[in-house]
């Protein structure tokens, strides 16, 4: 009589294994199913997601180094002395005449963190640099001597992050600026280890500007530049003057 019924109760249980597989099976099919559909439909849509993450990483970066600079100025230390000597650098800012408390990325100074740019958003890898060589037209004292806005820029950006950002502040396509200005964005604002390596008395700062002046008034945004190489370029004031 048990054999029987432990004979009956493997039959049912071999039956719920079998309809838990199909189920497994169902499932498993669906699944393959969705992600072949979406593979096959949806690769410009991953494309496009991919560029507006790398455009959002880009433009929120010189937000957190503004942030940083406007504790500076506040403490005390003027744009003008302000370096960005990166880590491995850090010795030479001990020669400054406002030394350690000048660097942007020092924990006495600023206690920002240097963040490359993602690969995915650049045609040509390179480094952010940081400089008062150039100014916005229409912010902060536009064509005063001496006054080029403190601005972060960003060579080589791709052509898709540099639309999409322009996109997203109210630019249309990639402007492109008059002249070569490569000269003066390519500048860096860090100390060296017998001299100051930057010149921050810059008489007449260059513009950020093109026949149409679209860049007029506009703290942000990217361009190509008039040069050989045609490059993309990133910029974003993080400190207007």
């Amino acid at each position: 009589m048990c054999f029987s019924k432990m004979k009956k109760n493997m039959k049912k249980e071999d039956g719920n294994v079998l309809f838990l597989i199909l189920i497994a099976v169902a499932l498993f099919a669906a699944l393959s199913y969705a992600v072949t559909s979406s593979t096959r439909s949806g690769g410009g849509d991953a494309s496009k997601e991919t560029t507006l993450i790398s455009s959002a990483q880009i433009t929120q970066y010189p937000t957190v180094l503004s942030t940083a600079i406007l504790r500076m100025t506040i403490g005390g230390t003027s744009v003008d002395s302000i370096r960005f000597n990166l880590a491995d650098d850090f010795t030479n800012l001990a020669t400054d005449s406002n030394p350690l408390s000048s660097g942007v990325f020092h924990p006495d100074g600023g206690g920002a963190t240097y963040v490359e740019a993602p690969a995915s958003a650049m045609a040509t890898p390179g480094p952010w640099h940081f400089n008062t060589m150039m100014e916005v037209p229409s912010i902060g004292q536009s064509d005063i001597a001496n006054s080029g806005d403190l601005i972060a820029f960003l060579p080589g950006v791709s052509a898709a992050v540099c639309t999409k950002i322009n996109e997203e502040y109210g630019l249309t396509g990639i402007p492109q600026i008059a002249t070569d200005v490569s000269s003066s964005y390519e500048e860096d604002m860090i100390k060296g280890a017998t001299t100051d390596d930057y010149n921050t008395a810059i008489a007449n700062p260059v513009d950020i500007d093109n026949a149409g002046s679209d860049f007029d008034g506009q703290p942000f945004g990217c361009f190509q530049n008039n040069g050989s190489s045609g490059e993309y370029v990133y910029y974003h004031v993080i400190f207007e003057r």
